[in-house]
């Protein structure tokens, strides 16, 4: 049963939501052509409007043209969604599968040879992060709910950890402290 309160928090947030300008191109067979063709067509009838795109996930991208390996097609798909950033002047967020060697291991953290098919990916990105949760792996861990976003790579930046609260019912991240490294990218 929902209180009064818990419903105006919803109405609150629908309201909110609502006046956001999200266009969302579900498809889960997108070619590089479809998803160029999108952005352009948003970024023309919303000039005036900030874009960025989110890219779930890389390895569903179909690409154009024989390859002889997955990791070139990879590197080909990378190399085209780096140039369409450029052109549209639009961030790029690119989600991407990490391979399994990662639970077979014992540092679970994950680093950027995880990455599948990763040297593309790790030489044309700007950026890399990863998220990760000690207590998804180990049950008895003392860091409940913690997620570490782990900068693997910034051009431009700092690397380092960001250390966040997770509350999983409400799938939120809180900020609780932060920890980078001079090393450079």
């Amino acid at each position: 049963m929902f209180t009064d309160q818990d419903k105006q928090r919803a109405k609150y947030a629908m309201d909110a939501y609502n006046k956001w300008d999200i266009y969302i191109h579900d498809d889960s067979r997108q070619t590089l052509a479809d998803i160029r063709a999108a952005v352009r067509k948003t970024k023309r009838e919303h000039p005036d409007q900030k874009h960025i795109v989110v890219i779930d996930y890389l390895q569903l991208i179909t690409p154009i043209g024989k390859f002889e390996r997955n990791d070139l097609a990879v590197g080909h798909i990378t190399r085209e969604l780096k140039q369409m950033a450029r052109q549209f002047d639009v961030p790029v967020m690119l989600l991407s599968q990490i391979s399994r060697a990662v639970v077979q291991r014992q540092h679970k953290r994950p680093m950027m040879s995880d990455l599948r098919d990763s040297g593309s990916i790790e030489q044309n990105a700007d950026l890399v992060s990863f998220l990760y949760r000690d207590d998804y792996y180990d049950k008895e861990s003392s860091a409940k709910n913690i997620v570490e976003v782990i900068l693997a790579k910034q051009r431009n930046g700092p690397i380092g950890t960001v250390e966040l609260l997770f509350i999983k019912e409400y799938s939120k991240f809180m900020n609780i402290g932060r920890r980078y490294s001079d090393e450079p990218a």
